[in-house]
């Protein structure tokens, strides 16, 4: 038992996951820590939930759920105005748990244990016009993906629903034309992307680690220009073995841009999974912003990616 832990709320997403979570364990693991447990009914509850939890007296909250959970229970300690007095806990039980891995917790068993007595660390979050997100601002092949995976599929599959999603639009996805800007409007990308990542907490997967450096007030930025598979694939093998850069992947790092998509039909971004649709946004980075409890295995300096 972890004693008196009263002023902590676990906000729970049952739809996180497909559906599938165990709700019974959650619960006799928030009665072991003596944690409130809020169950949420409808997709954007969980910001609502959140709100009032801190309104009503709460520090600490926990979002049970997936990434995009976590990002619905940030946005509500935004609506509260209370990031300043409010530490967040991630209890990973959804379909993707990216924002957990990267930040070192293991299960939801760790979680509970952590958000009760972990080390809190303040990282940055990023916003894209008024849409705050913490992991990171996908458009491309993999947000078309991630809009078309059904929680259905999600339950029977879990992550590898969203594989299966990005393999069959791969035919028929045309290729986005983007002009990227900086911070003082000079011009650092243009041309046809499938793919444009502004990665927070998340950096595009490299070498076997996806964690970003998310407390350095910058943004990681990936763009993959529209070039066939097979051309992907050899200049990738290429780098791995002789070294050299993937010409057609092009990396960068601001702490705010502007993404200007070079056509009428608005683009579908994923904002942790949250998805959007816009012809034009500017992110920049709110620095040092979220007080978060991380594990041990979270590395506030990751290394360098290496391979591609």
């Amino acid at each position: 038992m972890a004693g008196d832990e009263s002023g902590c709320v676990v906000v729970v997403n049952p739809e996180s996951g497909g559906g599938n979570d165990d709700i019974s364990t959650i619960r006799e693991l928030a009665t072991e820590y003596g944690f409130e447990l809020v169950v949420s009914e409808s997709a954007d509850e969980p910001v609502s939930l959140t709100r009032e939890a801190i309104e009503a007296g709460a520090t600490r909250i926990g979002a049970c759920g997936g990434d995009g959970t976590v990002n619905e229970v940030v946005r509500g300690i935004d609506e509260a105005e209370a990031f300043e007095s409010t530490t967040l806990g991630v209890i990973p039980a959804g379909t993707g748990n990216n924002f957990a891995e990267n930040i070192g917790i293991e299960g939801v068993k760790h979680g509970f244990e952590l958000l009760a007595a972990g080390k809190t660390r303040r990282i940055d979050l990023g916003i894209a016009d008024e849409t705050l997100f913490v992991n990171s601002c996908v458009c491309g092949l993999t947000a078309d993906a991630s809009e078309a995976t059904s929680a259905g599929l999600k339950g029977r599959f879990g992550e590898l629903a969203y594989v299966l999603k990005t393999i069959e639009r791969m035919t028929d996805f045309e290729p986005i034309p983007l002009h990227v800007h900086a911070e003082k409007g000079e011009k650092i990308w243009e041309g046809n992307a499938m793919f444009a990542l502004i990665g927070n907490a998340r950096r595009f997967p490299a070498g076997g680690s996806q964690q970003a450096n998310v407390e350095d007030g910058l943004f990681e930025v990936t763009i993959i220009e529209d070039v066939s598979t097979g051309q992907l694939v050899r200049e990738t093998a290429t780098r791995r073995l002789l070294g050299g850069e993937v010409s057609s992947i092009h990396r960068l790092t601001a702490s705010s841009l502007s993404v200007e998509v070079r056509r009428e039909k608005p683009v579908s971004f994923s904002f942790d999974g949250e998805i959007a649709s816009f012809t034009q946004l500017s992110c920049r980075v709110l620095p040092r912003t979220l007080a978060v409890r991380v594990g041990e295995g979270y590395k506030p300096v990751p290394p360098e990616p290496k391979g591609v």
